[in-house]
């Protein structure tokens, strides 16, 4: 019988008969392996549903009590307040799409089910990607960011998968200030991922192991 540890090694590794219509899993620059377009994917169209066993935060917390703090692969990824989807057991290959900081993709949750959403047209050969969203903690290691760092070739990189960004000193955040019109400064907030109205879909964090 397979562990649960030894079934999450396996899982850093693609399937080899599963198939996708709309992506490949392969070697990825940004980080292990990602997913990339085979064919043209258009802006709204569902990618994926991520996919996983369902545990409670709880469990999670058990079944990874273990893990290494300077490991970055998380394949948990929050529900809700009660569920967490461990892509790493039994999960599909949706687990391989990467943190990317200004991504092409979004994660959704509707009836408790967690979907990526493409939020632009895509073209065949570009890799997918999302904005993960790992919570900060308080008990965070003084490299978390070096841990957790992305790689996404972004110009608008913020040089970690962590959210929200590292807090600037107050110094440094009041020069900013004075130098943006608050118009500008307005427009940003409102793009923010807590910014989403009412109607709109439900959007979660990834959670670290």
């Amino acid at each position: 019988m397979t562990s649960i540890k030894h079934a999450n090694q396996l899982s850093r590794k693609p399937s080899k008969s599963e198939a996708h219509p709309l992506y490949k899993v392969t070697r990825s620059k940004v980080h292990g392996y990602g997913a990339f377009a085979t064919r043209d994917i258009k802006k709204g169209e569902v990618i994926d549903e991520y996919l996983g066993d369902r545990i409670s935060h709880a469990q999670a917390d058990k079944r990874y009590e273990d893990h290494d703090e300077n490991d970055n692969h998380t394949f948990l990824f929050i529900v809700d307040k009660h569920t967490v989807i461990d892509a790493g057991v039994g999960g599909n290959d949706a687990r391989f799409i990467n943190h990317q900081c200004e991504g092409n993709c979004e994660s959704v949750i509707e009836n408790r089910r967690v979907f990526i959403d493409a939020v632009r047209d895509i073209e065949p050969g570009q890799e997918l990607g999302y904005d993960y969203e790992i919570g900060r903690e308080k008990d965070d290691p003084p490299n978390a960011d070096e841990i957790y760092a992305c790689r996404c070739g972004s110009p608008k990189c913020r040089g970690t998968m962590l959210w929200p960004p590292k807090k600037e000193t107050p110094r440094s955040a009041t020069k900013k200030r004075r130098k943006k019109p608050k118009a500008k400064a307005e427009a940003r907030k409102s793009r923010r991922p807590e910014a989403r109205s009412k109607g709109s879909k439900r959007r979660e964090r990834r959670r670290r192991a």
